[in-house]
Protein backbone atom coordinates (compact mmCIF):
# COMPACT_ATOMS: atom_id res chain seq x y z
CA UNK A 1 0.00 0.00 0.00
CA UNK A 2 1.34 3.39 -1.01
CA UNK A 3 1.40 5.98 1.74
CA UNK A 4 1.95 9.69 1.04
CA UNK A 5 2.46 12.34 3.71
CA UNK A 6 2.68 16.03 2.85
CA UNK A 7 4.29 18.70 5.00
CA UNK A 8 5.62 22.23 4.73
CA UNK A 9 2.47 24.27 4.31
CA UNK A 10 1.82 27.47 6.22
CA UNK A 11 1.06 31.17 6.08
CA UNK A 12 3.28 33.40 3.95
CA UNK A 13 3.08 36.91 2.56
CA UNK A 14 2.69 37.54 -1.14
CA UNK A 15 6.05 37.30 -2.87
CA UNK A 16 7.34 34.80 -0.33
CA UNK A 17 8.37 31.15 -0.69
CA UNK A 18 7.47 27.78 0.74
CA UNK A 19 8.73 24.26 0.09
CA UNK A 20 6.28 21.40 0.34
CA UNK A 21 7.44 17.83 0.90
CA UNK A 22 5.72 14.56 0.09
CA UNK A 23 7.22 11.54 1.84
CA UNK A 24 6.32 8.34 -0.02
CA UNK A 25 6.45 4.80 1.34
CA UNK A 26 5.16 1.31 0.62
CA UNK A 27 6.60 0.77 -2.86
CA UNK A 28 9.63 1.17 -5.03
CA UNK A 29 8.68 4.35 -6.87
CA UNK A 30 10.93 4.13 -9.91
CA UNK A 31 7.91 3.27 -12.09
CA UNK A 32 5.62 5.89 -10.62
CA UNK A 33 4.34 9.22 -11.83
CA UNK A 34 3.93 11.80 -9.07
CA UNK A 35 1.84 14.94 -9.04
CA UNK A 36 0.95 17.95 -6.95
CA UNK A 37 -2.61 19.24 -7.02
CA UNK A 38 -4.36 22.01 -5.13
CA UNK A 39 -7.89 22.80 -4.13
CA UNK A 40 -9.15 26.21 -3.06
CA UNK A 41 -12.47 26.60 -1.20
CA UNK A 42 -15.41 26.17 -3.55
CA UNK A 43 -13.21 25.17 -6.47
CA UNK A 44 -12.28 21.96 -8.24
CA UNK A 45 -9.00 20.23 -7.47
CA UNK A 46 -6.51 21.40 -10.07
CA UNK A 47 -3.21 20.15 -11.44
CA UNK A 48 -0.09 22.02 -10.36
CA UNK A 49 2.96 19.96 -11.35
CA UNK A 50 4.07 16.45 -12.20
CA UNK A 51 7.32 14.49 -12.21
CA UNK A 52 8.40 11.13 -13.53
CA UNK A 53 10.21 9.46 -10.66
CA UNK A 54 12.65 7.52 -12.83
CA UNK A 55 13.71 10.27 -15.24
CA UNK A 56 13.02 13.38 -13.18
CA UNK A 57 11.22 14.94 -16.15
CA UNK A 58 8.69 17.55 -15.09
CA UNK A 59 5.59 19.36 -16.28
CA UNK A 60 3.70 22.35 -14.88
CA UNK A 61 0.39 24.13 -15.03
CA UNK A 62 0.67 27.45 -16.85
CA UNK A 63 -0.38 29.31 -13.71
CA UNK A 64 2.73 28.21 -11.80
CA UNK A 65 5.30 27.85 -14.57
CA UNK A 66 8.44 29.80 -13.76
CA UNK A 67 7.50 30.14 -10.07
CA UNK A 68 7.16 26.54 -8.85
CA UNK A 69 9.66 23.70 -9.16
CA UNK A 70 8.90 20.01 -8.58
CA UNK A 71 11.77 17.66 -7.76
CA UNK A 72 12.46 14.33 -6.07
CA UNK A 73 15.07 12.84 -3.80
CA UNK A 74 15.44 9.14 -4.58
CA UNK A 75 17.38 8.38 -1.40
CA UNK A 76 14.66 9.90 0.79
CA UNK A 77 11.68 8.74 -1.33
CA UNK A 78 10.44 12.32 -1.18
CA UNK A 79 8.96 14.67 -3.75
CA UNK A 80 9.22 18.43 -3.25
CA UNK A 81 7.36 21.46 -4.51
CA UNK A 82 9.38 24.64 -4.22
CA UNK A 83 7.02 27.59 -4.49
CA UNK A 84 8.45 31.06 -5.10
CA UNK A 85 6.84 34.44 -5.79
CA UNK A 86 3.67 33.26 -4.13
CA UNK A 87 0.41 35.04 -4.87
CA UNK A 88 -2.85 35.18 -2.89
CA UNK A 89 -4.47 33.08 -5.62
CA UNK A 90 -2.06 30.25 -4.75
CA UNK A 91 -3.94 29.83 -1.46
CA UNK A 92 -5.29 26.27 -1.32
CA UNK A 93 -4.86 22.85 0.22
CA UNK A 94 -2.03 21.16 -1.66
CA UNK A 95 -2.10 17.42 -2.26
CA UNK A 96 0.53 14.95 -3.36
CA UNK A 97 -0.60 12.11 -5.64
CA UNK A 98 0.91 8.98 -7.17
CA UNK A 99 0.14 6.36 -9.77
CA UNK A 100 2.07 3.56 -11.31
CA UNK A 101 2.99 4.07 -14.94
CA UNK A 102 5.28 2.44 -17.45
CA UNK A 103 4.44 4.60 -20.45
CA UNK A 104 6.27 7.77 -19.50
CA UNK A 105 3.08 9.80 -19.65
CA UNK A 106 2.06 12.80 -17.58
CA UNK A 107 -1.32 12.89 -15.86
CA UNK A 108 -3.23 16.11 -15.36
CA UNK A 109 -6.55 14.96 -13.91
CA UNK A 110 -7.09 14.00 -10.30
CA UNK A 111 -9.07 10.88 -11.26
CA UNK A 112 -6.00 9.49 -13.01
CA UNK A 113 -4.11 9.12 -9.73
CA UNK A 114 -4.58 6.19 -7.37
CA UNK A 115 -2.93 7.38 -4.16
CA UNK A 116 -3.27 10.66 -2.28
CA UNK A 117 -1.85 12.33 0.76
CA UNK A 118 -3.93 14.12 3.36
CA UNK A 119 -3.07 17.60 2.09
CA UNK A 120 -1.29 20.61 3.55
CA UNK A 121 -2.72 24.13 3.77
CA UNK A 122 -0.94 26.99 2.02
CA UNK A 123 -2.22 30.49 2.73
CA UNK A 124 -0.77 33.54 0.97
CA UNK A 125 -1.69 36.90 2.42
CA UNK A 126 -1.76 40.08 0.35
Amino acid sequence: QVHLVESGGGLVQAGGSLRLSCAASGRTFSSYAMGWFRQAPGKEREFVAAIRWSSGNTNYADSVKGRFTISRDNAKNTVYLQMNSLKPEDTAVYYCAARQDYSGSYYYNSYEYDYWGQGTQVTVSS
